[in-house]
């Protein structure tokens, strides 16, 4: 494959200056030189290795230019920041094992290791390769060129074994670049699934995030979660796997060796990226809920699956699929506003459909939306028509499920909740001014009057004044 030329800032170029200045011999290593030989847009995230210095004489070097933070001295690492960027740098260091799990390592820096030795201890040879400013080349022991072309997730050496976290990365990266994950590497990852109970939840929490929020095909690293046997980490997610489903409904999987459930729950996710794309939503929180959404909207069929008068039936899969959603998003990590954001999706993923059929009323769309944003229900709703294998879902032709789609966002649109759940038009300072006090009685009128609200009485201050001058009567 061509080499590209890699982007060298003025911020980067101030930084290499000052440390080839103090003796030392800079490589840019890590994320942005393999996106840079995929061809990807260039990231801030720049992270600096540096040859030849001590910990102590880099510091000294830069903190005379820049503003160091050396929040990660004991890993031989500091954040510098050069004008309004900040890198990472680093001294190359040796790490030895000294129990299990992902933190029971001994950090020695090692400054005058080789840039070869030093990349054995990266985990992945996609993100082993240096870039050497002095020589304008790209530095490759390990073959991460090679495995860039081939499109493959192949581990450095025998040190990844040392990090159980790494088996999350394999199946995050997989994921994000859309590689297969070479057999070697796969069997490794299987070897470690023992420490895999050892990973810190934080670290979790960030692993998810980003297989979910940086990947096209997040049902890519769903399946690695899968074939490097750490889905069994998360026992709510493997009760999916064999499950069946109604073929009419869902014809996606019936024949896959993981049963069409957990098909369909890949589907889903891709999907789901699709759709945050074709709506331009940016926010990276609301992205998260919607994607956690769809991950977990069906978690309640493997409780709730039978067969029942020919045809695989789930019913109540939606209620049921409350305790497990809850106990997996825990289980990672999850911060507990994005929780209860993600239930809803789990509890009402049906509604629009549901809805829809059966001509609900304004009352029952006001009330949806008291317990989930309706455009956020319907992108969830959207993404499972979505990832499934029917005609429709497969042309993304109009159907009843998408009739109800649109239909539900017109009708909270006249509603006035497609922006915001309702709010209360009565308060208690109009029931103070019509001389009721605070207490019991009070907080029981505006609980009514909310419910009142709700039913259509009224939808306006002036309705609720009236509203409320007939129920204290004279």
């Amino acid at each position: 494959m061509p080499m590209p030329t890699f982007p060298i800032t003025p911020a980067l170029r101030h930084l290499l200056e000052t440390i080839r200045a103090a003796g030392g011999r800079p490589y840019v290593v890590g994320g942005a030189v393999r996106d840079c030989l995929m061809g990807r847009a260039a990231t801030r995230d720049v992270d600096v290795e540096v040859f030849r210095l001590s910990l102590a004489e880099l510091e000294a070097a830069l903190a005379a230019r820049f503003r160091v933070d050396a929040v990660g001295r004991s890993f031989g690492v500091l954040k510098v920041a050069v004008e309004d960027v900040v890198f990472d740098v680093s001294v190359p260091r040796a790490e030895v094992k000294t129990g299990r799990g992902h933190r029971a390592f001994h950090v020695e820096p090692e400054p005058q290791l080789n840039f070869a030795a030093a990349a054995s201890r990266r985990d992945l040879t996609i993100n082993a390769i240096g870039w050497d400013p002095e020589a304008n080349r790209f530095e490759d022991p390990h073959g991460g060129i090679e495995d860039i072309a081939r499109c493959r997730i192949r581990h450095v050496g025998p040190a990844f074994a040392e990090d159980p976290l790494r088996v999350l990365r394999v199946c995050r990266f997989a994921a994000r670049f859309d590689f297969t994950i070479d057999p070697t590497t796969l069997a490794l990852c299987r070897t470690l699934r023992p420490e895999l109970t050892t990973l810190p939840v934080e670290r979790l929490w960030e692993e998810w995030k980003k297989l979910l929020l940086e990947s096209k095909r997040p049902a890519v690293g769903l399946d690695a979660l899968v074939s490097t046997e750490s889905l069994t980490l998360f026992p709510n997610l493997q009760a999916m796997l064999h499950v069946a489903q109604d073929p009419e409904w869902h014809p996606e999987g019936q024949d896959h060796v993981l049963g069409s459930l957990w098909v369909h729950t890949g589907l889903v996710v891709d999907a789901a990226v699709r759709v945050l794309a074709d709506d331009a939503i940016e926010d990276e929180e609301e992205r998260l809920i919607v994607l956690l959404g769809a991950l977990c909207h069906d978690l309640g069929k493997p409780s709730t699956t039978e067969f029942r008068d020919g045809r695989w039936r789930s019913l109540g899969h939606e209620s049921a699929g409350e305790a497990p959603a809850r106990s997996f998003l825990a289980q990672i990590g999850c911060p507990p506003r994005i929780i209860e954001a993600v239930v809803p999706l789990v509890l009402d993923h049906l509604k629009p459909f549901d809805f829809y059929r059966g001509g609900a009323s304004s009352a029952a769309i006001r009330r949806l939306a008291l317990r989930v944003p309706i455009p956020r229900l319907c992108r969830v709703a959207r993404a499972d028509f979505l990832g499934r294998t029917t005609p429709e879902a497969l042309a993304c032709t109009d159907s009843r499920e998408l009739e109800s789609i649109t239909w539900l966002l017109e009708r909270a649109d006249e509603l006035n909740v497609i922006d915001a759940a309702p709010k209360p038009l009565l308060m208690g300072r109009h029931l103070l001014a019509l001389g009721v006090h605070p207490g019991t009685e009070m907080g029981t009128i505006l609980k009514a009057a909310f419910e009142a609200q709700l039913e259509g009485s009224f939808s306006d201050e002036t309705g609720a004044l009236d509203w409320a001058k007939q129920h204290l009567g004279p």
